[in-house]
């Protein structure tokens, strides 16, 4: 048998540290955070979207009682993007997390659920990736190869 080795490379630096249009579009995804609806986790996640045209997206989580019912971040504002401007590529995605205690001091991940659903964007963008700048209190994640390094194994479409 063979083996593969699967490495992530990712940019660690501090929210200073970011360029301008990258503390910018952190802002957004912070100021989403503060319309999330999170009465159970108490754990609020802001995603803003850069799309190629210019224009700045925003989602944030929104609970349920009926747990599955809620839906991440990330999710919503990738499935307002494709409603939106479904011809227009997504470029670059900032996430960020408040806790009781404010911003979370490392970097929130995106779930398993919303990874497979940004690569699938990725797809439907003739595999463009999408540039993500996660932020935490403490530091930033930059990560440029999208989901190739997030999700290298991921589920990809069926071909007959």
């Amino acid at each position: 048998m063979k083996e593969v080795s699967i490495t992530l490379q990712i940019g660690v630096c501090g929210y200073a540290e970011l360029g301008e249009k990258d503390r910018n579009l952190a802002d957004a995804a912070l100021e989403a955070s503060r319309r999330s609806y999170a009465p159970y986790s108490r754990f609020s996640v802001g995603a803003a979207v850069r799309l190629a045209n210019g224009v700045v997206l925003q989602g944030s989580n929104q609970e349920n009682a009926a747990f599955p019912s809620g839906m991440c971040a990330e999710r919503n504002v990738l499935f307002h993007a494709g409603t939106m401007y479904p011809e227009v590529e997504i470029t670059d995605m900032a996430i960020v997390a408040r806790g009781s205690e404010g911003i979370t001091p490392h970097p929130c991940t995106p779930c398993g659920s919303c990874r497979q659903v940004m690569q699938e964007c990725e797809m439907r963008q003739g595999g463009k990736p999408i540039r993500l700048i996660l932020c935490g209190k403490d530091e930033c994640y930059v990560v440029n190869d999208g989901m190739k390094a997030l999700l290298p194994l991921g589920f990809s479409e069926i071909k007959s």
